[in-house]
């Protein structure tokens, strides 16, 4: 459960992350969360994820939501059968916690910044 989100800082599980984050279903968390181009999610960013098998993967693009993810990758997730909501870290921690609800294998990744 994400316990909050400010600009540069959540608090997952009350353990406080200064850097972007990924959350595999079940919960594990891979910290920091670094990608190949700053502001551009690939495919390779988010391995890790993709092989854990989520039915929704959740993105949050920062604050106010400069990360794009690459138009390929949405495609490659779409062909894995897995649902992909895509929107600004604060919108991304309400709609992960609502997921998380659901019982679906919900995976996600944030940025925490711009």
């Amino acid at each position: 459960m994400i316990e909050s989100y400010g600009f540069g800082k959540m608090v997952i599980d009350g353990k406080p992350y200064n850097k972007d984050v990924i959350i595999l279903p079940g919960g594990s968390i891979l910290h920091p969360w670094w990608r190949k181009s700053g502001h551009r999610v690939e495919m390779a960013d988010i391995d890790d994820l993709v092989k854990s098998e989520p039915d929704v993967l959740v993105i949050g693009t920062g604050n106010p939501g400069l990360m794009k993810p690459n138009p390929e990758l949405r495609s490659a997730i779409k062909s894995l059968g897995i649902e992909l909501v895509v929107t600004s870290t604060k919108d991304a921690v309400k709609r992960y916690n609502d997921l998380m609800a659901t019982g679906k294998k919900v995976g996600a990744c944030f940025h925490l910044t711009c």
